[in-house]
């Protein structure tokens, strides 16, 4: 069975429509996920989760998507440094300004977590367990430096057993591994890529009863369009280069 799992579209409308329309002419998927945080940084909120809507594709709650359904205080979010905290808390005001009460429904309606058994649920075989951050919250990065006893500890939490596979995003940074025959696989971001990458990213992964296969692609999309949506908006034109660089920090 394949699936194509996406993450962090984070309100770019033309990088997901690039990865969707991908979608559409893959004739061998057995169904598409999204992992969270589809709003925030980018100013089509509403579009986006309009979009995901319309496809009927299902995920889980990233910690901008359960903040903004709540009005929480603040996103949840980890900054490298005082401008970019700076920006994050704008991201969010702006944010919680410009999503309709339907769109934050619809945050606020996604699950913590997802899991599905591919081969049914009486067959032997693997379970994939979908999250945003990790087994508790959605704020957690899971970074590739991560231990393999912190890896360990949130397969136990989740119940996941040998060749099972646990999927996240939040780091926007696509990496897997396998720990005790357990696939980790961090999907990446679709709309704001922090690895130096600005294609937005999304996996492709198949499961056997046997094997687990995972395939990180890339894709152009317009990224100039995006920019400029941003500065023509309210957000701070950082956004715009730090999607321009693939996330490289833009500081005053």
């Amino acid at each position: 069975m394949r699936y194509l799992l996406f993450s962090d579209v984070h309100a770019n409308l033309p990088a997901l429509r690039v990865v969707l329309r991908d979608a559409h002419a893959r004739t061998d998927l057995a169904g598409r996920y999204h992992l969270g945080d589809l709003v925030g940084y980018a100013p089509w909120p509403d579009e986006v989760v309009a979009l995901i809507a319309e496809e009927g594709i299902p995920g889980v709650a990233g910690n901008y998507d359960s903040t903004v359904a709540s009005a929480y205080k603040h996103c949840g979010c980890r900054y490298e440094d005082a401008r970019q905290e700076e920006l994050s808390h704008l991201s969010y005001a702006w944010t919680l300004a410009n999503t309709s009460a339907e769109t934050k429904r619809f945050l606020g309606s996604l699950p913590f977590r997802i899991d599905i058994r591919p081969l049914g649920g009486h067959v032997a075989g693997p379970t994939i367990r979908f999250v945003h951050g990790n087994h508790s919250l959605n704020t957690v990065y899971v970074t590739e430096d991560r231990s393999d006893e912190f890896l360990s500890s949130m397969a136990s939490h989740l119940a996941a057993r040998e060749g099972d596979v646990v999927c996240f995003g939040h780091t926007h940074k696509p990496w897997h591994r396998v720990v005790q025959g357990i696939h980790f696989v961090n999907t990446g971001s679709v709309g704001r890529p922090k690895d130096g990458d600005p294609r937005a990213g999304y996996v492709l992964l198949d499961v056997t009863e046997t094997e687990v296969d995972v395939e990180f692609v890339r894709i152009e999309y317009d990224v100039e369009q995006a920019a400029r949506a941003i500065i023509s908006s309210t957000l701070p034109d950082d956004f715009a280069d730090y999607l321009r660089t693939g996330g490289a920090l833009v500081r005053a």
